[in-house]
């Protein structure tokens, strides 16, 4: 083959070819992101509206039956969910894998603003989502302190929600837990009476009072001064002396008819850590982000604010990217030692060193060029990218050997290195790139393969098909340069221990190829039995089949326990929280 040919005759542009595979392939290893799975995005909207104070039944009526009506007819949609709660709505809407969710977001946006006058007036405006797999935290943190609940949650808010923020790759740090400041005006109704004052002047005047506005401008010489009014309360005191209304030309103030309280909201959970109250932080990323790289550099910052801070502990309480970092382990320590096998299985049967190193390049080498296919299609390191490196790593080398034997095989017959390398490549190369693309062809149909499903094993068939053509290449080019330069044919050293591996390999593999010749002839005089025992087996694999489960992915052990429980409806906070404590005590009673 004339690819073969000048790669041999131009081997110094052939090495400088794969020395540049080699650099991207490098650069490009370093930068992929690395995940658990590929990037899936569901074809799914959902739209939620908060309603405060009303009930789950009117929720349903007002709010939730209507837009479920305006969506019903939508183009493309398969399903609709839909979960009313206390005051408030939320209505999911599945649509046919492949859909366009811009298109699909404006179409519903569209239809709900068609509604929008037969909702509630008191309603919030509905808000819509799309589904991303990066809303879902990737790390939850624990804090806690020798402080109050209030002053523990102010505490987080004001000096240590903000650092974390700022963390590479950190979308957003929710906070959960603790009380939250909050100023109580409680009126007083007999006061409210006697003066004759509604309860909606109260709140007006507080609402005024409390107001920044911009006054305009000012012009100072060749300067341009912004004025604007800070009339926000500062202190309890502005609250306190703000007048309501006038009474016979005397003010009347909120401290004259109300109470105001320095408190917090109203508590509706409870957040306590080893059995005492503190505070639950959840990070998530920015969409798109290396989970590892994001879950890492909040690691570090954890580490400088429980240095800077001592009055507080922030501990991580459970961390994704230490599952993803394992499964990745896993799957990559697989395939290195599927590799290291490899080449030792090569040392066996070739029993020759220098043979069984040039097929061992087409190893590394179609994996770093594979690396590079996948940094530029936008693929992350992953369990079934690396699932697909390791299962291809056992075919890359298949090419090579095969090229490799044939040029051996010339140079036994005497011709020189290069004639042989080019004779050998040229007579099997239609041969290899046949056998490359049959495999190719096999995962040619995951590739467009619909559903999530597709979705998930797409990148398989890539990293696949990547592999097998970079390895296809390596054959057809590095393998005869190499095979030119380093192949020798003389009398091996019996003394040395390569040659006494491979000796007792040969003698092993005689062995074997005796007891196949046996079991062939036994079948060739046994023709019957073994058609017979063929079928059979195949019969008996398709009856067993209905017995075999189907599911998407296998089940995993993220070595987590979770529990939840659920009481009647309409029970206190009071009544969760104390199962909840009998829950806790008993978990530690056998943790």
């Amino acid at each position: 083959m004339k690819i073969a040919a000048s790669s041999i005759h131009r081997p110094i542009m052939t090495a400088v070819f794969y020395m540049i595979i080699i650099i991207l392939g490098g650069i490009a290893f370093f930068r992929l992101p690395i995940d658990l799975m590929p990037d899936v995005t569901y074809p799914a909207i959902t739209v939620r509206t908060n309603y405060e104070g009303v009930g789950p039944q009117e929720i349903e009526t007002l709010i939730t039956e209507p837009i479920e009506r305006a969506l019903g007819s939508v183009p493309g949609i398969e399903e609709i969910n839909s979960d009313s709660q206390e005051g408030s709505s939320s209505v999911r809407v599945n649509f046919v894998w492949g859909t366009d969710l811009a298109e699909a977001t404006e179409e519903v946006r569209t239809r709900i603003d068609r509604i929008r006058g037969a909702l509630p007036e008191d309603a919030d405006t509905p808000t819509i989502y799309k589904f991303d797999i990066s809303q879902f935290p990737i790390m939850f943190l624990s804090v806690s302190g020798d402080m109050n609940p209030k002053d523990l949650r102010y505490f987080v808010e004001d000096q240590i929600q903000y650092r974390l923020e700022r963390a590479p790759g950190v979308a957003a740090v929710n906070i959960r837990g603790g009380l939250r400041r909050e100023i109580h005006v409680d009126l007083n109704r007999e006061r409210l009476q006697s003066l004759q004052i509604a309860t909606n002047e109260v709140l007006s005047a507080l609402r005024r009072e409390n107001v920044q506005l911009p006054a305009g401008y000012v012009y100072e010489g060749d300067f341009e001064i912004l004025l604007r009014t800070r009339g926000e309360y500062t202190s309890m005191q502005e609250i306190e002396d703000t007048v309501v209304t006038l009474r016979n030309g005397v003010p009347i103030r909120i401290k004259d008819i109300a109470t105001v309280e320095d408190s917090h909201q109203e508590i509706r959970d409870y957040t306590r850590i080893d059995g005492k109250p503190g505070i639950r932080l959840s990070v998530n990323k920015q969409s798109g982000a290396n989970t590892v790289a994001v879950a890492r550099a909040v690691r570090e910052e954890i580490e400088r604010i429980n240095r800077d801070f001592s009055n507080v502990r922030v501990d991580i309480t459970s961390d994704t990217s230490k599952y993803i970092e394992n499964s990745i382990k896993s799957v990559r320590d697989a395939a290195i030692l599927g590799s290291i096998l490899a080449v030792l299985v090569l040392l066996l049967f070739l029993r020759n060193f220098r043979s069984s190193i040039i097929v061992s390049v087409a190893i590394p080498i179609s994996v770093i060029g594979t690396f590079a296919l996948m940094y530029f299609y936008g693929f992350t390191l992953n369990t079934v990218t690396f699932g697909g490196l390791a299962l291809g790593v056992g075919m890359l080398v298949d090419s090579a050997i095969v090229v490799l034997e044939n040029i051996f095989r010339h140079r036994e017959a005497g011709l020189d290195r290069k004639e042989a390398a080019i004779l050998g490549t040229r007579e099997v190369g239609p041969a290899i790139i046949a056998a490359a693309l049959t495999t190719v062809v096999v995962f040619l149909p995951v590739v467009f393969t619909g559903g999530m499903s597709g979705v998930m094993f797409k990148q398989l068939a890539y990293v696949v098909t990547f592999s097998l053509i970079c390895s296809l290449v390596v054959a057809l080019t590095l393998v005869p340069v190499l095979c030119s330069k380093l192949i020798r044919v003389r009398e091996p050293n019996r003394k040395s221990l390569i040659y006494r591996f491979v000796h007792f390999g040969g003698v092993v593999l005689e062995k074997l190829d005796a007891n196949y010749q046996q079991a062939i002839h036994w079948a060739l005089d046994h023709r019957k039995t073994v058609l017979f025992g063929t079928v059979a087996s195949f019969v008996v694999a398709l009856l067993l089949l209905p017995l075999i489960g189907v599911e998407l992915s296998p089940e995993t052990d993220e070595g987590e326990v979770r529990i939840n429980y659920e009481l009647p409806p309409g029970s206190t906070l009071e009544v969760s929280d104390a199962v909840a404590r009998q829950l806790e005590e008993i978990v530690k009673s056998v943790v």
